[in-house]
């Protein structure tokens, strides 16, 4: 049977002054820096995925009340709108068309609708696999 270490005050005060205490190293810094970085990046991606949705549902809504598409906020925004729908969902080349009376608006409010969606499904899934596990 081995015998048990000593762990009164006095054997580690002896311990410390003859130098046998072993010299605790602390956990390395990159581990945490890797995990911190790759917290920030997972926000990035959140936060450009979700302000590509809002783009969409906000020409999606611009669309749908009718703005003066003359107006330069709304032509930004529709601009910003058709960027992020990345060409999949294109009000020219939309996913379902319409019969009139409002085939635009019913148009925007899918293709853009289903895009906004998209964005935050894919934006929340990516994020999550770059952020570090706790």
């Amino acid at each position: 049977m081995a015998e048990s270490e000593d762990r009164t005050p006095e054997s580690e005060e002896r311990k410390a002054e003859s130098g046998e205490r072993k010299k605790e190293k602390g956990p390395s810094p990159v581990p945490a820096l890797v995990a911190k970085a790759r917290t920030y990046v997972g926000r990035v991606i959140w936060i450009v995925c979700l302000l590509a949705a809002l783009a969409l549902a906000v020409g999606a809504l611009l669309i749908a009340l009718g703005a003066n598409q003359e107006n330069g906020l709304v032509k930004g925004v529709l601009n910003l709108a058709k960027v992020a729908d990345l060409g999949v969902f294109s009000l020219d080349n939309p996913i379902k068309r319409f019969d009139p009376p409002d085939a635009a608006t019913k148009i925007a409010l899918l293709n853009y609708g289903i895009g906004a969606l998209a964005w935050l499904v894919v934006g929340r899934v990516v994020a999550t696999l770059v952020r570090p596990r706790s």
